[in-house]
C-alpha cells in the first residue's frame, strides 16, 4: 500500500492539528471574552446612532432646503410675494397670543 504513513508523518500532522485546534480555541476565547462581546455591542450601537442621525440630518437639510427654495428666488432674494403673508400671520398670531395672556391674568 502506497497510503501508509510513517509515524512521524503521523505525529507532524497530529502537531499541525493541535495547533490549528489551540489557535481557533483562542480565537473562540477572544470573541467570547465580555469585554470584546460588550466592544462589539457598543461599536454596533454608535454605528446605529450614527446612521439615525445621518439620516435625520439629510432629513432636516431637505426640508431646510426646500423651505429656502419657497421663500427665496434662485439669487438669494426673498420672494416678498411669498415672506410677506406669512411674516402677517405670525404677526397675527403672536398677537393673538398676547391678547389672550394678558385676558387671563387680568
Amino acid at each position: 500500500m502506497s497510503d501508509a504513513r510513517t509515524p512521524a508523518q503521523i505525529e507532524a500532522d497530529i502537531v499541525r492539528r493541535r495547533d490549528q485546534l489551540a489557535v481557533t480555541l483562542d480565537e473562540i476565547g477572544i470573541r467570547m471574552h465580555p469585554k470584546t462581546i460588550i466592544g462589539d455591542a457598543r461599536a454596533k450601537a454608535a454605528s446605529t446612532v450614527e446612521q439615525t442621525a445621518g439620516r435625520a440630518f439629510a432629513a432636516v437639510q431637505r426640508t431646510v432646503d426646500d423651505v429656502k427654495a419657497r421663500f427665496t428666488h434662485e439669487d438669494g432674494a426673498p420672494r416678498l410675494e411669498r415672506v410677506v403673508p406669512v411674516a402677517l400671520a405670525v404677526v397675527g398670531v403672536v398677537g393673538l397670543l398676547a391678547i389672550s395672556s394678558r385676558k387671563r391674568k387680568g
